[in-house]
């Protein structure tokens, strides 16, 4: 049977480097401790959303943000009660229903945002937690940092209460108008993201920084309340102590799986396993996979392990950025790929065993040609837990 493990040990490790270097180094300009607000969307990053967040909370981790209404009523269906942020900013009103009757704490990064977010807080009488939304230059969600008037127009709105008038006030001797009243948006922090933090010549994020401050200081100076400050993903939370604020999102480092140089000891999470379901002998001059792309050489010794691209291995982003510059750097990797011939390896019983010929959408031929290797032996691939099939249980040992 195919698991993604998860090594609990090495998790563990990660959440306390992790919270040491917030301990350590964090800054919060409230002089309160550095939040750690742990990112879980992609099925926890693969690691099965609501094990990873309750493993998370078991070892300290108290804050949570997701990206899909999906993801956070899941995990209060699952019964877990700590804070969870809607990364997603949404004008949809079912859905902004659907968080804050689930006690969601919403983003808002629009007018129309607001304006729904508004209208769901009188419908059901109740007050909506919201961080803001600042797009410094990401060019996705939220109020765009070079329309600052505009901005606080818009914001001012989430000041204002609903109001019966004289009449009906002298008619309604009751409770309503002051549950009315209470019928608003409560403003608990406010954040931006990074696009280019895990570069390694990165001065885009000074900018967003930058730009980001400039913002919190107008709505401030303003009468705005913007309450807790984020903007680092794990990359810049790692790089740029300086711009902690008083919370940082932690999502890839916890898999000690980083866009930067691992220099902070963390350790790789989220492995797929499989067994050997079948072993064979081809002689020289046999093809393997689809193509013929791999022909032996020699009388060669092979496992054939069921597990293959439809399970998450030897998945990749696809190449997505089409500047000049990104085309240059794609030629020259795969230049310097070819001349490598970078091979595929799986783990049998400890012993690395090359991958042979393609693979396929679910089955791998490995050589095990003088190695011991039988029939149902464990089959580790180191894969990216995020691309691994939802379907495929996950295991923590």
């Amino acid at each position: 049977m195919k698991s993604l493990l998860v090594n609990r040990q090495d998790l563990k490790h990660n959440i306390k480097v992790i919270k040491e270097i917030a301990e350590k180094n964090g800054r919060s300009d409230n002089h309160k401790p550095l939040q750690i607000i742990a990112v879980v969307k992609g099925n926890g990053y693969g690691l099965g959303l609501v094990q990873y967040a309750n493993f998370l909370i078991d070892n300290g981790i108290n804050f949570l943000a997701v990206s899909t209404v999906e993801e956070a009523i899941k995990l209060r269906e699952a019964g877990i009660t700590t804070k969870i942020l809607m990364l997603s900013s949404t004008a949809i009103e079912k859905e902004v229903e659907l968080l804050a009757n689930n006690n969601i704490i919403i983003s808002i990064g629009s007018k129309d945002a607001l304006q729904t977010a508004k209208k769901v807080a009188s419908k059901f009488n109740k007050t909506i937690e919201a961080h803001l939304k600042i797009d410094t230059g990401f060019g996705r969600y939220g109020f765009c940092y070079n329309k600052k008037e505009e901005m606080l127009e818009i914001l001012n709105e989430a000041t204002k209460t609903d109001k019966t008038d004289e009449t009906d006030k002298k008619q309604n001797m009751d409770n309503t108008n002051e549950i009315n009243k209470m019928a608003s948006i409560k403003i608990t922090g406010t954040f931006s993201h990074f696009s280019l933090a895990f570069y390694e010549k990165d001065k885009f994020s000074k900018q967003q920084f930058d730009r980001f401050i400039d913002c919190i200081e107008f709505l401030k100076q303003n009468g705005i309340e913007t309450g807790m400050l984020h903007i680092c993903n794990s990359s810049a939370f790692l790089k740029y102590k300086e711009m902690r604020l008083n919370a940082v999102r932690v999502g890839s480092a916890f898999l000690g799986r980083l866009s930067i140089p691992n220099i902070y000891g963390l350790k790789k999470i989220g492995f797929l396993k499989s067994n050997v379901a079948e072993i064979k002998t081809l002689e020289k001059g046999y093809n393997v996979g689809y193509s013929n792309s791999y022909t032996t050489k020699a009388q060669t010794k092979i496992a054939i392990i069921p597990c293959g691209y439809a399970d998450g291995y030897n998945v990749s982003v696809g190449r997505d950025m089409f500047r000049t510059i990104d085309k240059i750097r794609y030629i020259v990797r795969d230049m310097k790929d070819y001349f490598k011939k970078q091979d595929l390896y799986v783990e049998i019983n400890g012993q690395k065993c090359k991958v042979l010929g393609r693979i396929g959408m679910y089955h791998v031929s490995a050589d095990i040609t003088g190695k011991d290797v039988n029939i149902n032996d464990e089959v580790i691939f180191n894969v990216s837990p995020m691309y691994v099939d939802s379907s495929i249980r996950r295991e923590y040992r």
